[in-house]
């Protein structure tokens, strides 16, 4: 399948909104206190983005939705600067919850929780992942601690969450929790009194507003309508979420290492040491070479996964291997950026620093390298005990 002239269009609209309009926005100083943007940036940038038709741009006008492939050509270009996704309305989690809630919700439940998300004017954020000192739920899902009891026509929900991606500052939860049945997964309107933030952490990436909260949840009480589906399918809905979410993020950040990289390329064009520029140097034009080879790698990685996606497939297995593949090719190409700029490359004059921080973080977030690999090494075994009988 050929990705379409419509989304090649909107990919040239996105990079040419990124590259006018949001790269300007990188040294304004509206932060927070670990560095994220302020939601008053964010929807600034949004408005911007909403008057040249840019915003949500892979949510078509009739509510339809571009393929993964065609996703994947605009998400890339959005992810030129660290600032784009949220320009652009494609950033974690909102992008993900935005997919989830399109496939499962009600009518019903997206008029009243997606249409503001879609829209730019709102964001979201994911409660699953559980206080690793409690043995709460973090890789492992099946380790959730936090409950929900039904009590006539709402469920109680009890627990607690950490690295809540935004939590601060969003107006839509999906809060993930366990019942007799098994997990369960609910819509909530934000703030509510019974969530309440209890520590919001310094982290090593940067790029996200409200940064990762760890979260209290006592007694909230939520009507039996806003529970996605049936009690027990959470890790259903889950499954759905979890392959486009995880590629998405190797969009966005491939887009930030697309950009690192010419800010090096061009670093080592002009910067001149021992006689030549840079570039000239075999050290540094390798590192550059390789770069190209990587970036080239993730590219097609990423068009393979999202065209297993496209088939209906949830794309487990091919996920985990893009994921593990990608991240740690950004990672290679994100230092070689730093190494190739010296001490200018570990400054806050250009992006390149902060992608690097953020592409470290990245090897961690949506499951660990280790977590998948160990997950297709039982595929391995799964597959070898099938093909000799066992």
């Amino acid at each position: 399948m050929t990705i379409s002239k419509q989304a090649l269009d909107i990919a040239d609209k996105v990079e040419a909104f990124v590259r006018q309009v949001v790269i300007p926005y990188e040294q304004d100083l509206r932060r927070d206190h670990h560095g994220a943007p302020t939601d008053e940036l964010v929807y600034e940038m949004r408005e911007k983005a909403r008057a040249v038709g840019v915003l949500t741009p892979h949510v078509l006008p009739d509510g339809g939705h571009l393929n993964q492939r065609e996703t994947a050509v605009v998400l890339i270009k959005s992810g030129l600067s660290p600032l784009g996704p949220l320009a652009c309305n494609t950033m974690a989690p909102d992008e993900g919850n935005m997919y989830l809630l399109g496939k499962v919700g009600s009518p019903e439940l997206k008029e009243r929780f997606v249409k503001e998300l879609v829209a730019g004017r709102a964001r979201s954020a994911f409660f699953m992942t559980e206080p690793a000192l409690e043995g709460g739920a973090g890789s492992d899902p099946s380790m959730m601690k936090t409950t929900c009891k039904l009590d006539g026509n709402h469920w109680i929900i009890n627990g607690r969450k950490t690295f809540i991606t935004g939590a601060q500052g969003a107006s839509v939860g999906i809060v993930m929790a366990k019942a007799e049945e098994g997990a369960c997964m609910f819509l909530v309107d934000l703030p509510d009194p019974a969530i309440r933030i209890e520590h919001v952490p310094n982290t090593i990436d940067s790029s996200m507003p409200g940064g990762h909260a760890t979260i209290a949840i006592e007694n909230l009480r939520v009507p039996a309508d806003q529970m996605l589906g049936e009690a027990g399918e959470g890790f259903k809905y889950a499954q759905i979420r979890l392959s486009p979410a995880r590629l998405s993020h190797c969009m966005r950040w491939l887009g930030c290492c697309i950009r690192a990289h010419e800010i090096a390329t061009d670093y080592a064009n002009r910067r001149e040491a021992f006689g030549k520029v840079l570039v000239d140097h075999e050290g540094v034009g390798f590192m550059l070479a390789e770069n190209m080879i990587d970036l080239k790698q993730c590219e097609l990685m990423i068009d393979w996964c999202a065209s297993v996606l496209d088939t209906g497939s949830l794309g487990t297995v091919e996920s985990s291997m893009a994921k593990v593949a990608v991240s740690e090719a950004l990672m290679r190409i994100a230092d070689r950026c730093v190494q190739v700029m010296g001490g200018t490359g570990v400054t806050d004059k250009t992006i390149v620093e902060q992608v690097f921080r953020e592409v470290r973080a990245f090897r961690i977030y949506d499951g660990p390298t280790e977590v998948h690999k160990w997950s297709l090494a039982k595929k391995i075994k799964r597959d070898w005990k099938h093909a000799n009988g066992g």
